[in-house]
């Protein structure tokens, strides 16, 4: 895309370098591969090696030497520590993951909003046996998709909703028609109504979820709570009662993070 205004130099290269580092981390610890990195990037092979290769000289990512696939390296956990201390609140919101996967006995998961994305940080398990892993620690969905992001994204004020859906018309091409426009809204409206997001197999066939906003100290929506399972474990009969609790303790974990001092 060309642009009118000032650019910096080196941009188009950090931003390619960044994706590819996102796409890394995102594929957790089995990691991923040359084809599918360059694929999911845009990008050719020999570019996207290229830059692989110069952020493992720098400690960002690795490259197994068995399977060849590219994974998080080094630098990235120590940068990480020394951000969380000003935007991690997984501390914060473990426990109460944890009680939410225990009371309900389906997989719990907290999410934080990372641009238009949302980016799952914590997993706790539930005890039911049959389970749904269309999410886990690391996974990237854009805002709208998974219940985590179509709840932020419900309780975001309405111009930010409409220029998010102008800088994402492709949502309906990657997502399906269910992600369109106009499909889109009409779930966002039943969404602030309701309280919390459904998703009913629209990622995966079978395998529903729910999410519920976590706000932050001014009342913005940056986090959100959210369950999976099976579609049974999700039908009316009990639907209603996995939304209240889910409320309930999305609204202890946001009554938490606004007692915080920062």
């Amino acid at each position: 895309m060309e642009s009118s205004g000032p650019t910096v130099p080196g941009a188009q290269a950090i931003a390619r370098a960044a994706r590819l580092l996102r796409l890394v981390t995102a594929a957790g610890a089995d990691g991923a591969t040359l084809h599918d990195l360059a694929r999911t990037a845009d990008l050719s092979r020999s570019t996207a090696h290229r830059l692989l290769s110069a952020l493992k000289l720098e400690g960002l990512i690795d490259r197994d030497e068995e399977s060849t696939r590219w994974m998080p390296g080094p630098e990235l956990y120590l940068m990480g520590s020394v951000a969380a201390a000003r935007y991690d609140v997984t501390a914060l919101a473990r426990d109460i993951v944890r009680s939410l996967a225990v009371k309900t006995e389906e997989s719990a998961f907290f999410s934080v909003r990372r641009a238009d994305e949302t980016v799952c940080l914590l997993r706790e398990e539930g005890s039911f046996p049959i389970r749904s892993f269309v999410l886990s620690e690391g996974a990237r969905f854009p805002l709208g998709v998974a219940s985590a992001g179509l709840a932020i994204l419900a309780f975001l004020p309405d111009h930010d909703v409409d220029a998010y859906l102008e800088r994402h018309p492709e949502l309906e091409g990657t997502w399906g028609r269910t992600h369109g426009r106009r499909a889109l809204r009409t779930r966002l409206s039943e969404t602030k109504e309701r309280g919390y997001a459904i998703n009913p197999g629209l990622i995966v066939e079978g395998s529903w979820g729910i999410g519920a906003a976590v706000f932050d100290r001014s009342g913005r929506p940056e986090w959100a709570l959210s369950l999976t399972g099976v579609e049974f474990r999700f039908g009316p009969d009990r639907l209603p009662e996995l939304g209240r609790t889910l409320l309930a303790h999305a609204h202890q974990l946001s009554a938490r993070i606004a007692g915080t001092r920062r």
